[in-house]
């Protein structure tokens, strides 16, 4: 079913989704299994999975030179969403890239995804590359989230990148993009980063996934801008608890999102990260309760290796 299937199902109780990453290289399924068997009983509708693309590494040789490689250090993204559905009989959501994948990569990827029934995704454009100092396309990819949305459409169309490809083979994709409540960091501004946002649901995209955010005001207040701008596509929030003191400066950093001075204060009173972790909680338990006063369709989790308190969380909204 596709996601906004369960949302129109749903009737305006809020769902619950949670969002996942593949395991490392070398790693069993088994370690999924276990993150996500605490948090099942809550009978989310669908389950995320992120796509990495391959970051570039350098090998030592005998002679004392370096050798460049290609390592993907969590691949897998299509068989997980395939084995998670299978396992627990849960839609999935695999996440495409425009980072590292060339547009044909992409066809072969939704072409799988076709024949295993799995009818979502989440089109993004992915991070830079660590070597990287701004993000660069595959040479023969796509460089912005809004060109991978038109080709999954264009699927749903029975339109291949081939044009002697002679069928009507039309995929029924349901697609989400990424929407930012305190703008993409590569826009000038909130105005422009809402342009390039209605272009995308303007494309065809069926709902809208947030970043991360700690202050539920701005989410409110992004939601408002959408719907002045004519966006009227579902807007999933997403969500992570704050667990560790060093998240204070690394989040911001990496996420480009600003953590609430009320949260950061009393962050910094904590003595050690078990402390954090009890306020972080609280906060996240607030926050979704706001949310749900406020009619989100979806609660959407980042768990990161947090189940337990994310259980714990949901535990006390249900």
């Amino acid at each position: 079913m596709k996601v906004t299937e369960h949302i129109e199902k749903a009737g305006g109780k809020p769902l619950i989704s949670f969002e996942i990453l593949p395991p490392l290289k070398g790693k069993s399924i088994q370690s999924l299994h276990k993150h996500l068997d605490p948090l099942m009983e809550f009978k989310p509708p669908f389950i995320n999975v992120t796509y990495h693309r391959a970051e570039t590494m350098y090998k030592k040789k005998q002679d004392g030179s370096f050798q460049q490689i290609e390592v993907r250090k969590r691949p897998g993204t299509v068989a997980i969403c395939a084995a998670l559905r299978s396992h627990y009989n849960v839609d999935t959501v695999p996440h495409l890239i425009c980072g590292g994948f060339s547009k044909h990569e992409t066809e072969s990827a939704l072409i799988d995804l076709n024949y295993l029934g799995i009818n979502n995704v989440l089109a993004l454009q992915g991070d830079a590359a660590k070597s990287d100092t701004t993000f660069e396309p595959h040479p023969q990819g796509h460089r912005n989230a809004i060109d991978l949305l038109k080709q999954v459409k264009d699927m749903n169309l029975g339109l291949y990148l081939d044009d002697e490809v002679q069928n009507d083979n039309k995929s029924d994709f349901c697609v989400g993009v990424a929407g930012y409540p305190e703008k993409h960091f590569e826009s000038p501004n909130p105005e422009i980063d809402m342009q390039h946002l209605k272009a995308k649901v303007d494309a065809g995209a069926d709902y809208i996934m947030t970043q991360m955010f700690f202050d539920n005001e701005k989410y409110f207040d992004f939601v408002k801008r959408c719907r002045e701008a004519g966006i009227t596509v579902p807007i999933i929030p997403g969500l992570k608890p704050l667990t560790t003191r060093k998240q204070l400066s690394v989040l911001p950093r990496i996420f480009h999102i600003d953590i609430p001075t009320e949260l950061s204060l009393e962050v910094m009173k904590c003595k050690n990260d078990g402390d954090v972790e009890a306020i972080g909680e609280a906060w996240l338990k607030q926050q979704s309760k706001e949310l749900i006063d406020f009619g989100v369709p979806v609660l959407h989790y980042y768990t990161l290796g947090k189940p337990l308190l994310i259980k714990r969380v949901i535990s006390q909204l249900v």
